[in-house]
C-alpha cells in the first residue's frame, strides 16, 4: 500500500472515530501518528494598565464686575483722563509720578521695600487728597508697563466711587470681617483698562483693629506681589483726625502727604511728619497753589474738595 493511500485510510479512521479533519493537511499526517483536531481558540487579549494622573480641578474663581466711569464727566470736573489733549495737570503727574516709578522698579539709590505700596494722605481734611489720589492712579495706569489697583482706604469717609460717579458698593472692610469672601468679589475693573478699583466696604466700628490686623497684613501682601507690574495707591485718611493712616503707613512703601498751599499750619504740617517718620519714603505735595512750576516735583492745583 502506497504512503498516500495509507494517509487516505488513516484520515478515515479518525474521520470514523469523530474527529475533526477538515482542517488538517494529508502532508501532516504521518503513518505512525494521530494528528490531533485543530483547536480554535479566540483571540485572548490582556488588559492594557494605563496610569492616569488625575488633574486637580481648578477652584472656581469670581470675576470682578466692569464699571464705566464717565470720562467726560470726569474731565468736566478738572481731572486727569487719557487721551485727552495735553494739559498742564496731565504734565504735572507726570511729574509727581517720576520718582515714584523710579522707587518702583528699584533704580534708586537704596532699594525701597513695598515700593508699590503706596499711600496718599495729608495733615487735616480738605486739602485735595482725593484728587491726587484719583489722578495719581488714572496717571500710573497711562504708562506702559503698569496696572493699577486704586484703594478707598478712608474707611470713615470714603469717597473715591462718589468722585467717580459710581454708587458704593462691597470692599475692603467687608474682606476683613468676612474670611470666606475672595478680593476678586468685591474689586471693580473699569473702562480704563489698566486701572481697578476697590472700594472701602461697610463701615466698621473696629475699623483702625482691622486695618492692623493680620488680615491686614496678608491682604497687603496679596496685592503687592500677586502681579508684578501692579502698583497699589491708597486713598488714606488725614493724619491728624484719625489714626487708620497711622496704620496703614506702617505697611506702605511709599507715602505722599498732600499740603495745601497758604491754609494748612506749618505746625500742622510738623506734626503730620513726625506721626509718619518710620516710613521709608515720605514725599511732601503742594496743592492748590496759585501757579506751579512744572519741572519742579511738587506744585500742583487742584480743586477745593477733599
Amino acid at each position: 500500500m502506497s504512503i498516500i493511500e495509507q494517509a487516505a485510510r488513516r484520515l478515515e479512521e479518525l474521520r470514523r472515530s469523530g474527529v475533526d479533519v477538515s482542517s488538517v493537511s494529508p502532508r501532516s499526517a504521518g503513518p505512525a501518528q494521530a494528528v490531533p483536531p485543530a483547536v480554535r481558540h479566540p483571540a485572548v487579549q490582556r488588559p492594557v494598565v494605563r496610569e492616569v494622573t488625575a488633574q486637580p480641578r481648578p477652584e472656581p474663581t469670581a470675576h470682578s464686575r466692569k464699571v464705566e466711569i464717565d470720562l467726560a464727566r470726569l474731565a468736566a470736573m478738572g481731572y486727569l483722563v487719557p487721551d485727552a489733549p495735553r494739559l498742564q495737570i496731565a504734565d504735572e503727574f507726570r511729574v509727581i509720578k517720576r520718582p515714584l516709578l523710579t522707587n518702583v522698579h528699584g533704580e534708586s539709590a537704596a532699594p525701597v521695600k513695598d515700593a508699590n505700596l503706596i499711600m496718599v494722605t495729608s495733615s487735616l481734611p480738605g486739602e485735595g487728597k482725593t484728587f491726587v489720589a484719583v489722578n495719581l492712579a488714572i496717571s500710573l495706569a497711562m504708562e506702559l508697563d503698569t496696572t493699577v489697583l486704586l484703594v478707598d482706604a478712608d474707611v470713615a469717609r470714603p469717597s473715591v466711587l462718589s468722585r467717580l460717579g459710581l454708587p458704593q458698593s462691597a470692599g475692603l472692610l467687608d474682606v476683613l470681617t468676612d474670611p470666606g469672601m475672595d478680593m476678586s468679589e468685591v474689586m471693580l475693573r473699569t473702562n480704563l483698562e489698566k486701572l481697578s478699583l476697590l472700594p472701602a466696604g461697610k463701615p466698621q466700628g473696629r475699623a483702625t483693629e482691622l486695618l492692623a490686623s493680620g488680615a491686614m497684613d496678608k491682604l497687603l501682601g496679596e496685592l503687592s506681589t500677586r502681579y508684578p507690574d501692579r502698583i497699589v495707591v491708597f486713598d488714606a485718611p488725614p493724619l491728624l483726625p484719625s489714626t487708620e493712616s497711622r496704620v496703614l503707613a506702617s505697611r506702605m512703601g511709599q507715602v505722599i502727604m498732600v499740603v495745601e498751599a497758604d491754609r494748612t499750619p506749618q505746625r500742622s504740617v510738623a506734626q503730620a511728619l513726625a506721626t509718619i517718620e518710620a516710613c521709608p519714603v515720605v514725599m511732601t505735595l503742594l496743592n492748590k497753589t496759585s501757579r506751579s512750576e512744572v519741572g519742579s516735583y511738587h506744585g500742583y492745583y487742584g480743586p477745593l474738595e477733599d
